[in-house]
């Protein structure tokens, strides 16, 4: 495939370096000190993966014409002006691992709708002060038709991804598989900031459980305004959590604490990356979405806008210290 992949942090450059070790053609579409690195040096990655391979870099997006795949994985403050210089750019077929949801959306009014593949992505890493990036856990990325079903284009792409060596599966119901992450994700996202813990330290904790669990609820009365069913995947079992009693629900969570543990120790959150290293949140588009539907249809959420309103608090402080 020809692959165009624009944002160079941890996912962009997992992405990129097992495409690139599969003999696919990728491009990076990166910026300033990052580009400027991959330029002079190979792109690498460790932890489960190891790979060390120079990747072709852009800096001019719009010089781009076409490509069969295109992803995008920059932060969602900057996805539309990031995408605004793609207009004249045509992919066979585009995808969104951003958090979210409205990230197909973006897709498809600059890329058109026919062209957009829905996708969740469950793995993760970190960028490393060394240009590095650590790759901590690859659970899966799931992609799928936006509107349902299996189709071939969907399973081939699949196919592809995961002999490159990300985990990855074809949903027939992708809208169900990002809504079971968004409800719960919203939740870990606002508690890595504000408790400033690796994941499995927090989900572990009593408290901070406790509130997981209640952002979860009351972001899946949204889902369920919707018509969207919720699932049990991870990183949380959301539908078990909805269905629990608030008791059962925060030991759910515990339990997905001690699996973080186990299996990825020293997992954070890539909110707690950005506060620790001076970058604006992923805070209006997931989270201040979904309380500005909330207030749309009179749904009450009052600890998820609690703890919006601390995590709001924490990003006024990064965009003064941006600017």
């Amino acid at each position: 495939m020809r692959c165009v992949i624009l944002g160079a942090g941890a996912l962009g450059s997992i992405l990129a370096a097992h495409l690139l070790r599969a003999r696919h053609d990728v491009v990076l579409i990166a910026r300033g000190r990052r580009a400027d690195w991959l330029r002079a040096q190979p792109l690498q990655v460790t932890g489960l993966s190891t790979i060390n391979l120079f990747c072709p870099v852009s800096t001019e997006p719009a010089i781009l014409r076409d490509a069969d795949l295109f992803i995008n994985t920059v932060k969602t403050p900057d996805s539309r002006a990031a995408l605004a210089s793609l207009s004249q750019f045509t992919p066979d077929l585009a995808m969104s691992v951003q958090n979210g949801v409205v990230k197909d959306e973006e897709l498809a009014e600059v890329f058109g709708a026919t062209r957009v593949l829905g996708a969740m992505a469950d793995f993760s890493g970190e960028l490393a002060h060394d240009g590095s990036v650590v790759f901590t856990r690859n659970v899966c990325l799931h992609v799928g038709e936006p509107g349902g079903g299996l189709s071939p284009r969907a399973g081939r792409l699949v196919a592809a991804l995961a002999a490159a060596g990300i985990t990855t599966r074809e949903s027939d119901a992708i809208g169900t598989v990002v809504w079971s992450k968004y409800v719960g994700w919203n939740a870990l996202m606002m508690l890595a900031v504000l408790t400033r813990q690796r994941t499995a330290d927090y989900l572990a904790d009593p408290d901070a459980a406790l509130v997981i669990a209640r952002v979860t609820r009351e972001m899946a009365t949204l889902a369920a305004m919707r018509g969207i069913p919720l699932r049990d995947q991870s990183p949380l079992p959301a539908a078990a959590i909805v269905n629990a009693t608030e008791a059962d629900a925060v030991r759910l969570v515990q339990e997905v604490g001690a699996t973080f543990r186990q299996h990825a120790p020293d997992h954070r959150m890539s909110s707690l990356q950005d506060v620790l290293r001076g970058r604006p949140l992923e805070l209006e588009e997931t989270v201040g979405y979904a309380l500005a539907a909330g207030r749309a249809a009179g749904v009450a959420m009052p600890v998820t806008e609690l703890c919006y309103r601390l995590a709001a608090t924490v990003n006024r402080e990064l965009l003064a210290r941006r600017a």
